[in-house]
């Protein structure tokens, strides 16, 4: 096995928990406000973090890999609490779908400046993923039922969502050259901090309830995540593992599907088969 074919398999299991990370913290947000949710997950997951590194005694990462890895986490969550707030304001199919999309983009653009461009079969691949993420979180424009003027602030949140969400995972990938663990730990640690600050600011108005019922499953999830994502940053190409990572919403649907029996529509269908041609044309 090559390492494009391994990173681009690693990449899609890091999809795939992201993907599970996203619709178990969806069902929790239903009934408990959002942002105590992630945080309630990133608490968990930083404290078995932080557990692992003192542990295990492992040494501290260079000054820049910390800074990396600090600036990605309160980018991430910065990024996410701008998304939070586009899906609030309606427009939720398009916004995910400009979001998504950029996710992916940004670190494209990076590597392909960064490593020069890719062979012909991975440079299909790339253009595959970006059309599949793009059919797989959009929906139809008449389901978009936002006024014009909220649409475009939503809209413009949602681009700014997107480019946070790539640029954490350039710097996260950056900020893996010193460890996996110590580079979540303090990636968590950072963006837990800014998440704090948020709540402190803008409590929720809604009751809390049992918010850590979902947060922790979906913050465990979604460290494996990540610690699966630098991994296969260090193997293969930046570009081939964002891609495949940003399928993620792919595994939320079929999960929606399965299990709250939520049908996905013919485009969504369309865009999870190009989906796995995208994946098998990374991996080559």
């Amino acid at each position: 096995m090559n390492g494009a074919t391994f990173s681009a398999g690693l990449g899609f299991i890091s999809a795939a928990s992201w993907g599970a990370s996203d619709f178990v913290g969806g069902l929790g947000s239903r009934r408990s406000p959002a942002l105590l949710v992630v945080i309630s997950g990133q608490v968990l997951a930083f404290v078995l973090l932080a557990a692992i590194c003192f542990g295990l005694r492992l040494p501290f990462p260079a000054a820049h890999s910390a800074c990396f890895a600090l600036l990605g986490g309160v980018v991430g969550s910065i990024a996410l609490t701008l998304f939070y707030r586009t899906l609030s304001m309606g427009s939720m199919g398009l916004c995910a779908a400009v979001t998504g999309l950029l996710t992916a983009a940004v670190p494209v653009v990076f590597s392909l400046l960064r490593n020069g461009l890719p062979s012909a079969v991975n440079g299909a691949g790339l253009i595959a993923g970006l059309a599949a993420i793009w059919l797989i979180t959009s929906v139809p424009a008449a389901q978009n039922t936002a006024p014009i003027a909220g649409r475009t602030t939503s809209l413009v949140l949602a681009a700014l969502a997107g480019v946070g969400f790539g640029t954490q995972l350039i710097l996260i990938k950056m900020a893996g050259e010193g460890g996996v663990w110590w580079t979540m730990t303090l990636t968590r640690a950072a963006g837990l901090a800014a998440l704090l600050l948020i709540l402190l600011i803008r409590p929720p108005r809604r009751p809390w309830g049992r918010y850590w019922l979902a947060g922790f499953p979906a913050g465990v999830l979604d460290t494996t995540g990540i610690a699966i994502y630098i991994v296969a940053s260090q193997i293969g190409r930046l570009d081939t593992v964002a891609v495949t990572c940003s399928l993620y919403p792919a595994v939320t649907i079929l999960l929606a599907s399965a299990l709250l029996h939520e049908r996905p529509s013919r485009r969504q269908a369309g865009g999870m088969v190009l989906a796995v041609a995208a994946v098998a044309l990374l991996s080559l």
